[in-house]
């Protein structure tokens, strides 16, 4: 049976893709918000709209008792978290699932043993993915750091096991940094994630970052291809595209990909995601168990809304596509459009005095913004996201660069140019990318 009302549990861009999604298919779309969000756009959009104000505005968006109470109370048959906030709580998902509300994603076991690095990467080796050197279990003690990082070479990385983001992240090159660099990745990791347990890794240098988009229903798992995702700062992505690999290893890669989905018996959308070393090796890092910002990327060059295909899958659909009616044609590149200055990275709320998105052929904007719109300080500095499709990469980079050129934000500082920059610098353009590239180009910040 299909849904009747989904609560949204997320705000911004994120909320009104799903908004738009749920309203497509015929299902009343519902929503939480902040005293910060009140006029804004999902909001005023939806068919019905809890408000839950409090003097924390994150909070409003976290407190899981008054989330569920709020389905509750408007009657949703299910909820989706769309990325971020509550949408790899273990625990918000458990407690959905004692009301029979559903959870637009996985259950709340799968996102136990994804949360967990460490368990993850034991359950994906065994499914055949291939993962760096590195430690089995949670590293303790720095006499026992160090016999691992002896054993499979520095330079090594120090993650934390829970949490996400790059929070807590530590790179040793030598000896004389690592137990100093333990302690503080344990204790971020503490303070961060409630759970201070760590594993080390080898460092993988030179690396690009490629991730590959997975559907599953619980039994079958198909995927969407990759997406290139290597220009980063602070281990946040700012630009995304694909695709990038040859069909041959896409099609070995994403083999891997939906073995492991189906080991752990996932429903929903997924993204794998794996660091490509110097000599083209892949090596797993981790599995998002939610939509992920780029999604778009790959909605672009498929042609398949895969928000829609998730919903269809919570609802109890069986998952009709097979992985021979997946096809890749052109290029899509997407450039977040955060409401940051281009130097520090510092976030510029404000408000939106005049507000322009480009149009056109192979042009997609998806954005909660408008004029008149007062950017929060509270939350994510996402302000809107630009997608292009092109028929070659080369087209994809023209599109973008016009796009963004008609682009006009005026109140907060954004990254368009830094955007422009990056599409007219020579490595961007010869595809010499590494997650180094920003730090790499430091010409780049302005």
């Amino acid at each position: 049976m299909g849904f009747k009302r989904v609560l949204i549990a997320n705000r911004g861009e994120i909320a009104l893709r799903i908004l738009r999604a749920l309203r497509e298919m015929g299902i009343e779309a519902a929503m939480i918000h902040g005293r910060e969000d009140r006029t804004s756009l999902p909001v005023l959009l939806s068919d019905a709209a809890v408000p839950i104000y409090r003097q924390e505005p994150l909070s409003s968006y976290l407190e899981i008792d008054a989330v569920i109470q709020a389905a509750k109370d408007l009657g949703a048959d299910a909820v989706h978290p769309g990325y971020g906030f509550l949408a790899e709580n273990a625990w918000f998902v458990s407690r959905l699932e004692e009301e029979g509300i559903k959870f637009i994603g996985p259950s709340s076991e799968v996102i136990r043993k994804l949360g967990d690095k460490i368990e993850a990467r034991r359950i994906m080796q065994e499914a055949g993915l291939p993962v760096a050197m590195g430690s089995d279990a949670p590293v303790v003690d720095p006499v026992e750091a160090k016999a691992i990082a002896i054993r499979i070479g520095y330079p090594v990385i120090i993650k934390s096991a829970a949490g996400g983001g790059g929070i807590g992240m530590q790179t040793v090159f030598d000896e004389s940094e690592l137990e100093a660099a333990l302690r503080l990745c344990q204790s971020r990791a503490q303070s961060a994630f409630g759970d201070g347990r760590v594993f080390i890794e080898k460092f993988i240098e030179g690396a690009q970052h490629i991730e590959f988009q997975v559907l599953g229903d619980g039994e079958r798992a198909i995927h969407f291809g990759e997406r290139f995702c290597s220009i980063q700062r602070r281990h946040q992505k700012l630009i995304e595209e694909g695709p990038w690999l040859e069909a041959e290893l896409r099609q070995r890669i994403g083999e891997l990909v939906c073995r492991g989905a189906e080991a752990v018996g996932y429903e929903g959308l997924a993204t794998f995601e794996f660091l490509r070393d110097r000599h083209g090796e892949f090596y797993f890092l981790e599995v998002n168990p939610r939509v992920q910002v780029e999604h778009t990327v790959t909605e672009m060059i498929t042609g398949y809304n895969l928000v829609e295909l998730g919903i269809r899958v919570a609802q109890g659909e069986p998952l009709l596509l097979s992985q021979g009616d997946i096809d890749w044609r052109g290029h899509a590149i997407q450039c977040r459009i955060n409401a940051e200055d281009t130097s520090k990275f510092i976030p510029s709320p404000g408000r939106l005095w005049e507000c322009h998105f480009p149009r056109g052929f192979g042009v997609r904007v998806d954005t909660h913004a408008h004029t008149g719109y007062d950017m929060p300080a509270c939350f994510d500095s996402l302000l809107a996201k630009i997608i292009v499709w092109g028929s070659t990469r080369e087209e994809a980079v023209r599109r973008m660069r016009s796009a963004l050129s008609e682009t006009t934000i005026s109140g907060v500082e954004t990254l368009i140019p830094l955007h422009l920059r990056i599409l007219d610098e020579p490595d961007f353009n010869a595809r010499e990318i590494t997650i180094s590239y920003i730090d790499e180009h430091p010409d780049l910040l302005g």
